[in-house]
């Protein structure tokens, strides 16, 4: 397999990198449910958040990890860096790459801002934590671990992903994974909340909720980027978006028993999703936030510590932890 030096987007990997760490993080999930919640993996390493933008999952998600593989770990916020104070963001860049850290994880509102900071950064890998409306790979192996632990595999599979298609970097992740590991996508917005030459992608398009639902293995709601919207005009009122494109429990059932729900989030509860269908026995939202964690540390894993062995198909899940971990001390 290709060594991973950076995670810049879904498109940079192979799938054998991307099916690599997802397994990696599946193992990882039996440490987070310890009642010691600690691995030495990562001892002696240094990792620096560095986001631009607000975040709760996802930021705490990389902090967890890092703390959890006894790593050491800095966060900066926008509002308390220097770029207040009219830094450039390749200064704040180098002067922290300066500071001998081996992983710096960005989240900024501009698209390639990892990769443009890599041709500065030669000693420093880098993740990227969501760059504007362009990718958020973490989210999308997150996502794949969730479907694993629900699926086993979501070859041939269909994912009815709906809600602001336009603004959403895990969606454009998600639709470069399906290419990659063979499961459909079905896309759901109002023309407004589309991007120009979605099909693309090899997915298939609708505007009505109801016609896209039958056949779903999965519906991934997204929520609407009111932040990131350039006027007011995508749609008419949140009721009326709320009956067309919101996911309750009658349209649940019409996708089928065996269909599940997922949301990356924040969610907004009553506009793209209904409290009932949230919070039932279908959601597997919980188990995404849970799975971020497992797999932000597969990812620090992997870019600290290089390319862990292949780990076994057998033997119980505290063997295939502790053999992962196994595998990354003996390259430290």
């Amino acid at each position: 397999m290709r060594p991973i030096k950076h995670l810049f987007g879904i498109a940079d990997l192979d799938r054998e990198q991307i099916e690599y760490l997802v397994n990696l993080g599946d193992s990882f999930i039996e440490i987070n449910r310890r009642p010691l919640k600690k691995a030495p993996t990562l001892r002696g390493k240094t990792i620096i958040n560095l986001f631009f933008e607000n975040s709760t999952r996802t930021r705490t998600s990389f902090e967890l990890a890092g703390k959890r593989l006894s790593a050491d770990v800095i966060n900066i916020s926008a509002s308390t860096s220097a770029t207040k104070k009219g830094e450039t963001l390749l200064d704040t860049g180098q002067t922290l790459a300066a500071m001998q850290p081996h992983v710096l994880v960005i989240r900024h509102s501009l698209a390639g801002t990892c990769e443009f900071l890599a041709d500065y950064l030669p000693n420093t890998s880098l993740v990227n934590a969501g760059d504007g409306a362009h990718e958020h790979p973490t989210q999308i192996l997150t996502d794949l671990l969730t479907l694993k632990q629900a699926w086993g595999n979501p070859q041939g599979k269909v994912i009815t992903m709906v809600g602001d298609i336009a603004h959403s970097r895990v969606a454009r992740s998600h639709l470069l994974a399906a290419k990659k590991l063979g499961y459909s996508m079905r896309i759901v917005a109002p023309k407004t909340l589309l991007p120009s030459q979605i099909e693309r992608y090899g997915c298939e398009v609708y505007h009505d909720f109801d016609a896209a639902l039958p056949g779903s293995d999965a519906v991934y709601m997204l929520r609407v980027q009111t932040e990131r919207l350039t006027d007011n005009c995508a749609f008419p009122s949140i009721r009326e978006y709320h009956e067309a494109y919101g996911l309750n429990a009658k349209r649940l059932r019409a996708a089928g028993p065996d269909c599940i729900v997922m949301h990356p989030g924040p969610m907004n509860r009553g506009v793209e999703i209904a409290t009932d269908v949230a919070d039932s026995a279908k959601s597997h939202i919980l188990e995404q936030v849970e799975h971020g964690v497992a797999i932000r540390m597969a990812v620090l894993a992997a870019l600290c510590g290089g390319q862990a062995e292949e780990k076994k198909k057998t033997g119980s899940k505290r063997e295939q932890s502790d053999e992962a971990m196994q595998a990354q001390r003996t390259l430290l």
